[in-house]
């Protein structure tokens, strides 16, 4: 497969600075790469990485190499890796041949970790976890030394090959560089290049006892690869000396160099790992694919479609200090892209009988309507017409205000792509609710039209009873309640939405949704787009509703 075309974005720093080293000779092939680590599954900050990184490699001719950071085995799994390659497919890039892993390389990086020893640019401690903390200081006084950093090159080597060969427990000692303890940038501060971990890589098995940091791994990596242009988020920027350090002292056989753009941010969402994982892990959301989730895999179950996610993130800025995006601009994104691309279909989510008792026993029309009103193209389908209807809940009512164009008692209104009907009567249950609505309907205004020319101010949809699909539905609302989820307490978790998600049971939908797809998501007229739950079985996810607050507020602005 070839690599997608970028979404179309506005120039930025980091392209102008890919422009330059190409003019200067510098670069010859870029090559960027996306990196991410498999302890987990994508979200859809990741996905603005994903679409910069493949991105700009395709539009200057280059390559982009997907790595896993795989340096941590006790938290990564192989799902882990099929879930994000498959992510990274979905979104529409390829990497070809181009695909590495940290583990590839272990060999290499053990033995440039022995240069550094012998050239006295790392030494092995044996401090405490809790004891590094400590002697590490504080972002007001500096450090202390380890007691190990005086030890002579030649023990330090053999400790660190014993660490190798397993003979300490797990975090027993560390290997860390030399380099100073009393630099303002705490990553400066002698950090751990190796630690011992005794767990099974999902790769190498138990053939390694120690594991690379991230640190370490990540830049020579990046150099292995011939990586020219290593883009990373902001948080990393204050690691790029230490990058650099290690770059400058390593017989690598290319210097990449680090660029830091800001990672996205999005009103009421977390795009933390971390928590994340907790909210699978205790039971607030369905697993890491539930639709309220920000992952990749919990978007393509709600139906946004990879080109609306695309284009979503082609309006972002690619700029070099943090802001927030408002959730409504990924939604306008979304709806935008549904709304020329989704055929309609009529569905009926909280159903109210209507028996039309003028309608010939036993007959049933068949009446056509537009797959989609502004896209001739797609064509029309049949539709089944009869004396008994679902329509919503919400379209009558009783006593119904000036303003209200919908069923009421005495009204008339015209049901889309039929007739008009005339609401006579209302049957209602012990408690008083209407549970059914006895109505007329003009024979002469089939289609929709009235050939007297009389108006009618309100048009609904409806559903043929004895021809209804029936299907679950899920309604949701943000997972989080607040804008900035951990401003008022520090844990985002305690402004959970508990009205985040509903479930309408008893759905009544048209027949031609009884093959919808889990990749082809529809507008249920007037309620919303769906899309069948790719988890299988009769339900649908609403994707998203019809109004757009953000294309509204654009306007004004």
């Amino acid at each position: 497969m070839a690599e997608a075309e970028a979404p179309s974005v506005k120039d930025d720093f980091i392209r102008s600075v890919i422009r330059d080293d190409l003019a200067s000779g510098r670069t010859q092939t870029v090559v960027t790469r996306f990196p991410p680590e498999p302890n987990g599954y994508l979200h859809i900050g990741h996905a603005k990485s994903i679409c910069l990184n493949f991105g700009v490699a395709g539009e200057f001719g280059g390559r982009c190499n997907l790595r896993f950071d795989d340096t941590n085995p006790a938290k990564e799994e192989q799902a882990f890796i099929d879930g994000i390659q498959e992510d990274v497919r979905w979104l529409g890039f390829d990497w070809g041949r181009n695909l590495h892993y940290a583990s590839d390389y272990f060999e290499q990086l053990y033995l440039w970790a022995e240069h550094l020893i012998l050239a006295g640019d790392a030494y092995v401690c044996d401090l405490s976890a809790d004891d590094m903390r400590l002697y590490r200081g504080t972002l007001t006084e500096p450090g202390r030394e380890s007691p190990g950093r005086v030890r002579p090159v030649g023990e330090n080597l053999d400790l660190f090959r014993r660490m190798r060969a397993g003979e300490f427990p797990e975090g027993a000692l560390t290997l860390r560089a030399r380099i100073d303890m009393a630099s303002g940038n705490m990553n400066l501060r002698d950090p751990a290049l190796y630690r011992i971990k005794h767990a099974v890589h999902p790769r190498t098995g138990d053939a390694w006892k120690i594991y690379p940091t991230y640190d370490y791994a990540h830049g020579q990596s990046d150099a292995i690869e011939g990586v020219t242009h290593s883009l990373c988020t902001l948080e990393f920027a204050d690691h790029r000396p230490l990058y650099e350090w290690l770059l400058a002292r390593l017989p690598a056989p290319a210097a990449p160099r680090q660029y830091e753009f800001a990672r996205l941010n999005l009103t009421h969402t977390v795009l933390s790992k971390r928590v994340l994982t907790r909210l699978v892990a205790e039971g607030h959301v369905d697993g890491w694919d539930d639709p309220r989730m920000p992952t990749i895999r919990g978007l393509r179950r709600r139906g946004v479609p990879a080109a609306a996610l695309k284009d979503f993130i082609g309006r972002l800025a690619i700029a070099r200090s943090d802001s927030t995006v408002e959730m409504a601009m990924l939604d306008h994104s979304v709806r935008e892209y549904l709304n020329e691309h989704a055929e309609r279909r009529m569905a009926v989510l909280r159903p109210l009988k209507v028996t039309i008792r003028n309608w010939p026993e036993g007959k049933v029309e068949m009446l056509e309507a537009q797959n989609h009103p502004g896209r001739p193209e797609l064509g029309t389908r049949m539709v089944p017409f009869s004396g008994a209807l679902w329509i919503e809940q919400d379209d009558f009512m009783e006593d119904p205000p000036k303003k209200f164009f919908r069923l009421g008692p005495g009204r008339e209104v015209r049901l889309r792509f039929a007739y008009f009907i005339t609401c006579e009567a209302v049957v209602k249950d012990a408690s008083g609710k209407a549970v059914e609505l006895i109505c007329a309907y003009d024979p002469l205004t089939r289609g929709g039209d009235s050939p007297d020319g009389r108006k009618v101010k309100g048009t609904i949809h409806w559903v043929s009873a004895a021809h209804a699909v029936q299907a679950d539905a899920l309604l949701l609302e943000p997972l989080f309640l607040s804008e900035s989820p951990a401003a008022a307490t520090g844990d985002p978790l305690d402004d959970l939405n508990s009205a985040s998600v509903e479930q309408l049971a008893g759905c009544q939908l048209e027949p031609a949704l009884a093959d919808a797809t889990a990749d082809a998501p529809v507008q249920f007229e007037r309620m919303g787009y769906f899309v069948r739950d790719n988890r299988g079985g009769p339900g649908f996810i609403r994707t998203i509703g019809l109004r757009d607050g953000w294309a509204k507020a654009q306007a004004k602005a």
